[in-house]
Order: structure tokens, then sequence, then C-alpha cells
């Protein structure tokens, strides 16, 4: 199965934690192995809103989740298998604040082996601004028919 077969798969068999975490376009970079997945940041993903110039920060664990589900859909994209993706550890690093709008995610598999993967992703804002690094290890799990969304 393709890169774009399996995300199609997957984006049909949307979580709803994609929907909480309002997941947009998804696509694979061929050219840098990597996962896309835009992000529209809303103010229901904030805190800090009442006030603020920018209609706020989002809360950090939006955030992880987003950074989380570009890792694991890189992840399921990348295994020829029928995997589950069960993270074990994510390290996060917000290195800016996230305003509602428009950002993208960048999953890449840094070494995938039969039980266990490490990932890294990077989170932008619309102008290209890196606001967040994180790297995972999760356990994969073989699973009998198709790949199920991530988170």
């Amino acid at each position: 199965m393709s890169h774009s077969e399996r995300i199609k798969q997957l984006a049909t068999r949307r979580s709803p934690a994609w929907t909480l975490l309002g997941v947009g376009a998804i696509a694979y970079d061929k050219i840098l192995n990597r996962v896309v997945i835009e992000w529209n940041a809303e103010q229901r993903h904030c805190h800090s809103v009442e006030g603020h110039p920018r209609g706020g920060i989002v809360q950090g664990g939006v955030v992880t989740g987003w950074l989380d589900v570009a890792m694991a859909t890189a992840c399921l994209v990348s295994d020829e298998r029928t995997i589950a993706v069960a993270s074990l550890e994510i390290k996060v690093s917000f290195l800016l604040p996230a305003h509602p709008g428009l950002h993208r995610s960048y999953g890449t598999v840094i070494r995938h082996g039969r039980s266990i993967g490490f990932m890294e992703a990077e989170l932008r804002d619309s102008s290209d601004v890196l606001v967040a690094r994180a790297s995972s290890t999760a356990a994969l799990r073989v699973q009998n028919g198709v790949a199920t969304s991530p988170v």
C-alpha cells in the first residue's frame, strides 16, 4: 500500500481525538520522508483567552497532541505492516506560544524496529516559525485489519 493510500485510510477512520484537536489536511512529503498535518487552532484550544491580543495561547497538552499525532502517523504510514502505535514516552520543548490560526506539524520516523519506534516532530505556525519540537518512543503492535488513527 502506498503512503497516500495509508493516509487516506487513516483519514477515513479518523478518531474523535482528531476532531477535538482540529486535524486538517494530511500529506506525505516523499522528498523529506515525513508526514505533514495541518491544524486549525481555535480559541477552544486556548487558555489565557480573555483580553489576549492574539486570541489566546494554545494549551500545552493540545500542542503535545498535535506533535504526538504527527509522530504516530509517520510511524503508521512508514510501516508495511498494519500496526498500532502506543506512546511510551514523549518529550516536548515549547519554544514559543502557539496562538489561534493555522499550524503544521511535521512527523518523522528516526528508527523503526519490530516492536519499538523512535520518532520526532516539529510544529510551525503559518509563517513557518518553529513553535515546538518533540521526540517520542513508542511500542509498535501488529494488528489484524487496517491501521487505526493515532491518539
